[in-house]
């Protein structure tokens, strides 16, 4: 017999407030896949290394496929679906767009929430640090320096409106 525990967990998930009775133990990766519908976080290698899953964890990316909804608790997640606000894309999000820094287009909301990321803690990275940033984050495609010119732009972008 199965004995699964359910817990009440609250957090907030793009900008809103909410709470789910669920198994504690479930990864919040199919937690917001299955319950919430937000199937942009993708399932890639479900050990953390390929970083497809990335969501920013109070404004750090992180692994969703690593993390339980129980660790989540009381903290605010951002998922690709949360990242533009009010219909304006993020300025990684358009320099994603105008460097073609997509090709499947399969890891490309874990690296853009990866860059996300990376620019709230070093705003303004040079070359080394944004390779460095990125380097745990995987592409089938290779568009690798599409990528590290988009993220060029978008710190360019974020810096030019402090």
């Amino acid at each position: 017999m199965n004995s699964v525990m359910n817990e009440q967990i609250n957090f907030i998930l793009n900008g809103k407030s909410v709470s789910i009775e669920i198994d504690s133990s479930q990864l919040l990766l199919w937690t917001l896949r299955t319950e919430f519908g937000l199937t942009g976080t993708k399932y890639g290698c479900g050990i953390g290394f390929c970083g497809s899953c990335t969501v920013l964890i109070d404004g750090v990316a992180e692994r969703s496929c690593s993390k339980t909804i129980k660790e989540i608790a009381n903290k605010n997640i951002v998922t690709i679906e949360g990242l533009s606000n009010e219909g304006v894309l993020h300025p990684v999000q358009k320099s994603f767009i105008k460097h073609d820094a997509q090709q499947c287009g399969f890891c490309t909301p874990g690296m853009v929430m990866n860059a996300v990321g990376l620019l709230n803690e070093n705003p303004n990275p040079d070359r080394k640090e944004i390779i460095a940033g990125m380097n745990d984050n995987l592409c089938r495609c290779g568009s690798y320096n599409h990528i590290m010119d988009a993220i060029e732009t978008a710190a360019e972008e974020i810096n030019s409106h402090k």
